[in-house]
């Protein structure tokens, strides 16, 4: 058995895994923590490791099972070659991947870090920068800005913020 590479449709990765574990194929999906802001709110989802590409792994010779139903799989948009023939990934990158899973969910990756330059959107303060500083426990975000030449903290729904 040998790990292959899948290139899915955009945003279809998880589609496309589902479907290939239904028809009996073994598949492995990367994935990290990522925060992203949904209906105003700072939320924690989970993203593949690489957007659009999926392992999957196959046996070779009279033993395997037919790779010709991969490309009709539903998400799926092509099974990744080199010429006619296809990429092999080798089984210790796969596992090295498979045993740092456990590390990548604890390390989310933010959409703002403490530091970060920000721009209000909204309110009696749009358009002003600020200072990113923390998120709160009520969904909500701190941010630092001068005021008469002095630093004032303010909260703000985390919608009403952007990268500056």
């Amino acid at each position: 058995m040998q790990w292959f590479l899948i290139h899915t449709k955009p945003r279809q990765e998880g589609i496309a895994l589902e479907n290939l574990e239904r028809q009996g194929y073994s598949c492995y999906l990367p994935m990290l923590p990522a925060e992203k802001l949904r209906q105003g709110k700072l939320v924690t989802l989970q993203e593949p490791l690489f957007p659009r590409y999926l392992f999957i792994r196959l046996g070779q010779g009279s033993i395997s099972q037919s790779w010709s139903p991969i490309r009709s799989t539903r998400g799926v948009s092509r099974l990744v070659s080199f010429g006619n023939e296809p990429a092999r990934v080798p089984a210790d990158l796969v596992q090295m991947l498979q045993a740092h899973d456990a590390d990548r969910s604890q390390d989310v990756q933010t959409l703002f870090k403490p530091g970060d330059r920000v721009l209000i959107q909204e309110g009696p303060f749009a358009g002003l920068e600020a200072i990113y500083q923390m998120k709160d426990g009520e969904g909500r975000v701190m941010v630092l800005i001068e005021l008469m030449s002095k630093p004032a903290q303010l909260k703000l729904q985390a919608r009403q913020i952007k990268a500056g």
